[in-house]
């Protein structure tokens, strides 16, 4: 009998084959889940750690912009770099058009819309990558990584790097939103150089911002972040071009631009320079950046179309009246009082016109330009109306001032309004005499205009031709006030900022100041000009130093100024010749119709025989004289005219600051001033500018160099002498 066992047949024992294969599968199966399981929890606290060690997201020099300074209408007037250099100007995604903003998202992340801040697919594909060739050879990166990076550079480009940017994009993405990503983008985007941001990109690159661009202009800034340095323009335009020409490509391929699109916008140029930012109201800017250095955008009055064409205008005029002369114009809201335009000077970076000097605030003397005020005075106090005859005569106030007229003719028996028109010298001298130069200074004061006397002397008749100094801002102002009924407005710069100035401040009553304005509308126009356009006044300061034309209409006020800014005469230097064709054209490009100022219903209109008996000749009780003057004749005694003088000397006997500072040999011995007669207190300058402690017979001056030097002296009733030496 057989008692072996019995075998299996081979179907048995292919299943039992296959049940034991199943349960190593099964157990193979459960082991890799468990490994897998393990290496996710792991990859997960791993992951938790490093998220829970970085510190918290600091956005604060993320958040840092160029200060911008902005005209009334939002435009750009003029950008200041960053404390650090960087252009990185505000700027949202609203601002920015649209064609670009589509090409940049299909360039560089086309699942910006809907991932959470990093794109799965493309890190699978980075990481796949980066094991094949040991190497991080594509980013994977989305916008919001990209931002990260830009938030949080890192010079190393590694695995725990590119993790950081992850999370950070992801935590960006929840705290700011798609939008809050895009917009730091946008301002964040390196473009070569200090030039950051897509704002500033676009104004360097082309001009303008970046509302609309062409095809070409915007896929050139989608492919310059990516290298900026390589691919900047300005250096690398061939590489630009390629760069550029990619992005095209690409975006024709998806279909956001046709190809014919495509190909048009790769025969456009590739910008080869770059630009200079915004520099429009530059002096402006400046005051308004450094009276709110706290604020980033600062938005003024500023009509940045006018301000452009005045800079212009001022550029062109300082050019044709030849080297070292500036011109400088500004333009108030009669309504307002808010400044339209401000043109300090014809380009703020021409040193050889001293362009960084703001001339609309610079102290110079008006010469005849604030006649008006005077007769408005006269006018305001029954002395004179316009139609008041006047004696243009040969006449010697007391104290031996003797006014001559700028032609040296003289018209004789005149009207108030005639003389005014003409810039009459005597008559306006005889009036100021009527009315009292203290209270004449007095009103121009008390209407907020800034004046300054020569040191220790008492307000006199030399100040109806230009013996003070005024500002072409508070001159402007006073003007205002006579297109305002006599009510001077507070000067308005910010939009958003205080007025400066009293809203009561007065320059006139409302007749007498439609009583100039309907005067000076008259005013012979210059050459080429055409007449009864609006009520303007020129003035030229003693020496030929300052060319003024002030002109207003209702709407607007003009004021401009033209000479050096170091005060040196200019022979031939005249407001009406000079100044006065530059306000003619400003106002043609204020453009409109001049409006005339309406006429109060109580003004007096008539020819001098229908005025009341006293209102028909000036009143003959002032205090003149046709006969010799009552003191000597004001003479300078020392120096001589004409005198060579050696001050090679240092002088060791020094007062004031220098006194007890040691002896320099850059520094030169004073000289004796010293004069004989005229009324005291006596004033002395030096090319225009006054000798400290100058107020009697004898002073001392301390030249700065050798060079001419011309020496003046004014007595209280305005007689004056000068003579020319050179020092050696």
């Amino acid at each position: 009998m057989d008692h072996t066992s019995p075998q299996p047949s081979p179907s048995r024992r292919q299943g039992l084959s296959r049940s034991r294969r199943s349960t190593r599968t099964v157990a193979a199966g459960l082991f890799v889940f468990f490994l897998t399981t393990v290496a996710i929890v792991t990859l997960a606290l791993a992951l938790w750690r490093f998220v829970a060690i970085l510190p918290p997201l600091d956005l604060t020099q993320a958040g840092l912009r160029s200060t911008v300074v902005l005209d009334r209408d939002g435009g750009l007037l003029r950008p200041f770099a960053t404390v650090d250099g960087r252009w990185r100007l505000p700027l949202s995604a609203g601002q920015v058009d649209p064609r670009l903003l589509a090409m940049l998202t299909a360039y560089e992340d086309k699942g910006f819309d809907t991932h959470p801040g990093i794109d799965p697919a493309a890190t699978l594909r980075a990481a796949g990558q980066w094991l094949r060739h040991g190497r991080i050879v594509s980013g994977g990166s989305t916008l919001s990584m990209q931002v990260a990076r830009l938030v949080e550079p890192r010079a190393a480009r590694s695995l725990t790097a590119k993790l950081r940017q992850m999370v950070r994009a992801v935590e960006l993405e929840r705290r700011l939103g798609k939008a809050g990503v895009l917009d730091l983008y946008l301002a964040l985007a390196p473009y070569g150089g200090p030039v950051e941001g897509l704002r500033a990109a676009s104004l360097a690159y082309f001009g303008r911002d970046p509302a609309r661009l062409s095809f070409a202009e915007a896929a050139l800034l989608v492919a310059l972040p990516q290298a900026p340095e390589a691919r900047r323009p300005d250096r690398f335009p061939m590489a630009a071009r390629h760069a550029r020409d990619r992005v095209l490509d690409r975006v024709a391929a998806q279909g956001i631009i046709t190809p014919a699109e495509a190909k048009a916008a790769k025969a456009e140029p590739v910008p080869q320079r770059r630009r200079p930012f915004p520099m429009l109201a530059a002096h402006a800017a400046e005051a308004a950046v450094a009276a709110d250095p706290t604020s980033r955008s600062i938005r003024l009055t500023v009509d940045g179309r006018l301000q452009a064409s005045l800079e212009a205008l001022a550029t062109e005029r300082a050019a044709a009246l030849g080297p070292g002369l500036s011109t400088a114009i500004l333009a108030l809201d009669n309504r307002t009082g808010a400044v339209l335009a401000q043109v300090g000077s014809p380009g703020h970076g021409d040193a050889s016109r001293s362009g960084a000097i703001d001339m609309t605030g610079a102290i110079r003397s008006p010469g005849s330009a604030l006649k008006p005020f005077i007769y408005a005075l006269a006018f305001e106090q029954g002395i004179a109306h316009p139609e008041t005859q006047l004696d243009d005569r040969p006449v010697r106030f007391s104290g031996a001032y003797a006014p001559e007229n700028f032609d040296l003719g003289y018209q004789g028996t005149v009207t108030a309004r005639r003389a005014l028109q003409l810039s009459l010298n005597v008559p306006a001298v005889e009036l100021l005499q009527a009315v009292g130069a203290a209270r004449f200074i007095a009103r121009l004061r008390a209407a907020g205009a800034r004046i300054e006397l020569p040191r220790d002397t008492a307000p006199g008749l030399p100040v109806a031709l230009g013996g003070l100094g005024i500002t072409l801002t508070d001159l402007a102002r006073l003007f205002s006030g006579m297109a305002r009924g006599g009510l001077v407005p507070p000067l308005l710069r910010r939009l958003d900022g205080p007025a400066l100035g009293s809203p009561d401040a007065r320059i006139a009553e409302p007749v007498a100041a439609w009583y100039v304005a309907d005067t000076l509308g008259g005013a012979p126009p210059p050459e080429n000009a055409l007449p009864n356009r609006i009520a303007y006044k020129t003035g030229t300061s003693y020496g030929y130093r300052d060319a003024w034309a002030v002109g207003f209409d209702r709407r607007v006020t003009l004021a401009v100024w033209a000479g050096r800014p170091d005060g040196n005469a200019v022979p031939g230097l005249v407001g009406r010749v000079v100044a006065a064709p530059v306000l003619f054209d400003a106002f043609a490009r204020f453009g409109g119709e001049p409006e005339p100022v309406p006429r109060p219903a109580d003004a007096l209109v008539t020819t001098n025989a229908g005025l009341p008996p006293p209102l028909r000749h000036l009143r003959r009780d002032a205090a003149k004289t046709v006969s010799a003057a009552l003191g000597a004749t004001l003479k300078i005694a020392y120096p001589p005219d004409g005198a060579r003088i050696d001050l090679g000397v240092p002088d060791t006997g020094l007062e004031g600051d220098l006194a007890g500072s040691a002896p320099d040999t850059e520094l030169r011995a004073s000289l004796a001033l010293k004069a004989l007669g005229g009324v005291p207190p006596l004033t002395w300058m030096v090319d225009g500018l006054p000798v400290a402690g100058g107020a009697r017979r004898q002073a001392a001056w301390r030249p700065e160099g050798a060079g001419f030097a011309r020496i003046s002296v004014m007595d209280a009733s305005g007689a004056s002498d000068s003579v020319m030496v050179r020092i050696e």
